[in-house]
C-alpha cells in the first residue's frame, strides 16, 4: 500500500483489554516516535485500572482529595480526568498530515463520533463551547459523558477519547473534571442505555473510523 492509500485507509483497530495506564502511554509515545510514512494509523481500544491523569497545562489543585488513586502527569492537552474500569478509552494514533486533518477538525470528528453513537441509541448529546468533550442535559443541568485530550508530535497524534459506560463514578467527585469545578459527570448506564463497555467500544471505534474516512 502506498502513502496516498494509507492517507485514506481505515485505521487498524487493536483491542487491548484492561491495561495499566503508564505502559500504554509509553507505548503510544514509542509508536509515534518510531512511525514512518508507511506506518498504518491505529486505534487502541482499552480500559484502565483507576487512575487520574493531569495534562500539560493541568493544575494540581484540581485534585481536591487524596483518595489513594494514583495521579500521573502526562503530555496531552487539558486538565485532570479519571479513568477506571467500565469506561471505554480509544487512543487515536494518526498521521494527521497524511490524512490532511487539522487538529480542530480531528477534535470535532471525535466529538461527533460520540454524539452519533449516543444518537444511535436515542440519546441526544452535544458539544459545549470552550470545553472539549461531549455533554448531555440531565436534571436541569449539563453533565459530561465523554472527555478527550490529544498530543501532536511531528504530525503524529496520540491520546484520544474516553466514554463513561458502566463504571464507578465516585472518583470524579475528588476532582474538578477537566478543570471545571462542580461539573457533573454521567454515564450511559445511568441514562438508560443497555450498552456493555465492549459493545460501546466496538460501536465507537466504527464511528471514529467513519469520521476519519470522511476527512
Amino acid at each position: 500500500m502506498n502513502v496516498s492509500d494509507l492517507g485514506h485507509a481505515a485505521p487498524v483497530v487493536r483491542t487491548l483489554g484492561l491495561i495499566d495506564y503508564q505502559p500504554t502511554w509509553q507505548a503510544m509515545v514509542d509508536f509515534t516516535a518510531t512511525r514512518d510514512a508507511q506506518t498504518p494509523d491505529e486505534l487502541w481500544v482499552c480500559e484502565h485500572p483507576p487512575v487520574y491523569t493531569l495534562g500539560q497545562a493541568g493544575k494540581p489543585e484540581h485534585l481536591l482529595v487524596d483518595n489513594g488513586i494514583p495521579l500521573v502527569n502526562i503530555d496531552r492537552g487539558g486538565q485532570i480526568t479519571y479513568h477506571g474500569p467500565g469506561q471505554v478509552v480509544i487512543y487515536l494514533l494518526l498521521d494527521l498530515a497524511r490524512r490532511g486533518i487539522k487538529v480542530r477538525e480531528l477534535v470535532s470528528g471525535i466529538e461527533q463520533a460520540v454524539i452519533d453513537l449516543l444518537a444511535d441509541h436515542g440519546l441526544a448529546a452535544r458539544r459545549l463551547d470552550g470545553a472539549p468533550g461531549v455533554y448531555v442535559d440531565r436534571d436541569g443541568g449539563i453533565a459530561k459523558i465523554a472527555a478527550l485530550g490529544l498530543r501532536i508530535r511531528k504530525n503524529g497524534c496520540y491520546h484520544g477519547v474516553s466514554l463513561n459506560v458502566d463504571m464507578e463514578l465516585s472518583p470524579f467527585g475528588a476532582i474538578n473534571p477537566c478543570g471545571y469545578a462542580g461539573m457533573a459527570v454521567t454515564q450511559t448506564r445511568d441514562l438508560g442505555l443497555s450498552l456493555t463497555p465492549s459493545d460501546a467500544a466496538e460501536q465507537l471505534a466504527k464511528h471514529l473510523t467513519s469520521q476519519l474516512e470522511r476527512a
